[in-house]
């Protein structure tokens, strides 16, 4: 089975709950609703000036009595940066979704080191994100080297982030000399027995009349997200393991276990943009660091921040 992010609206897509459009983050602007703050992009606000050309900046913090919480948008700002063709967010008005690291360990021996750091996602509300169509349908055609036409499965619709659970961040790395080189960084959904609050939206693509029309998919399924890993690579690639395979975002029954772990077996890793997988390694370097705080790069492909009405995808 082989994943490649495409899209379309998730709002239409996996089943999910129609969500009716309120306004962008750019008329939003930077008021007190946390859905409407604008990050990472170069908007331009008439009180405000040009937003910083940076992505958002996360604290960091390594004591377990202090919890440094951090936007889900902020936190999640590796979505847009790993994706290789345009993409948008959506989040709903009402969005306090916070996540913040509550425990951190770290290894270092003669020639490499570790660290496992635990997060909680917590708040209500829901994020995701949903990536342009025609691009991604291009870059499956030249990977799979399908003719134009031949029908297209499993493409990745849309990443949503919904609910509360613990995380973990796994990161490897080489010690040579004086210098570190994180080599791995693995994200978890799942700790503590805790159910995922990520999903993603799947569907097949058939041709008519020999073009790809989003509107023509059909399939449409909701695999439920427990880890996504990358590795330092010159042709860098995420890969994916996934908990529940289902028509609904809410299955979770045996047989969505089932298919889950059939599917694990055959997902092949979804390639990525450079720059997004140098981040996480970055990420995962200033974690070894104990750095205080870590700045995204301006993720280029998100053209577009939407506010959405507040139904949840569950429901």
């Amino acid at each position: 089975m082989a994943l490649v992010l495409a899209s379309g609206s998730p709002s239409e897509a996996g089943n999910a709950s129609p969500s009716k459009p309120i306004e962008t983050a750019a008329q939003a602007g930077n008021g007190e609703n946390p859905a409407a703050q604008v990050d990472g992009t170069a908007l331009t606000d008439p009180n405000l000036g040009v937003v910083d050309c940076n992505g958002p900046t996360v604290r960091l913090n390594y004591d377990e009595d202090v919890f440094e919480k951090n936007p889900i948008r902020s936190f999640m700002y590796f979505v847009p940066l790993i994706s290789p063709v345009p993409i948008r967010r959506e989040i709903c008005a009402e969005n306090y979704q916070q996540v913040g690291v509550v425990s951190y360990h770290r290894k270092a021996a003669s020639r490499s080191f570790s660290v496992s750091c635990e997060f909680q996602m917590s708040g209500a509300g829901f994020c995701r994100y949903a990536f342009e169509p025609a691009g991604m349908i291009a870059l499956r055609m030249e990977e799979s080297k399908k003719h134009k036409g031949e029908p297209l499965s499993n493409l990745l619709d849309y990443i949503h982030f919904e609910g509360e659970g613990f995380g973990r961040i796994r990161i490897k790395g080489t010690i040579d000399g004086a210098t570190h080189t994180v080599t791995e960084v693995e994200l978890e959904f799942n700790e503590r027995g805790r159910r995922s609050p990520v999903t993603v939206g799947l569907y097949d693509l058939k041709a008519k009349d020999g073009e790809y029309c989003y509107e023509n998919r059909s399939g449409q399924i909701v695999a439920r997200v427990n880890s996504l890993t990358f590795k330092r690579s010159e042709n860098p690639r995420m890969s994916i393991t996934v908990a529940s395979i289902s028509k609904r975002p809410s299955g979770n029954g045996p047989i969505g276990h089932l298919k889950a772990a059939i599917a694990n077996l055959f997902l092949k890793p979804a390639k990525i943009d450079p720059l997004g997988n140098d981040t996480l390694l970055n990420f995962g370097l200033a974690l070894f660091h104990q750095e205080p705080t870590f700045t995204f790069p301006r993720a280029v492909h998100m053209k577009e921040i939407t506010v959405l009405a507040s139904d949840s995808e569950e429901e």
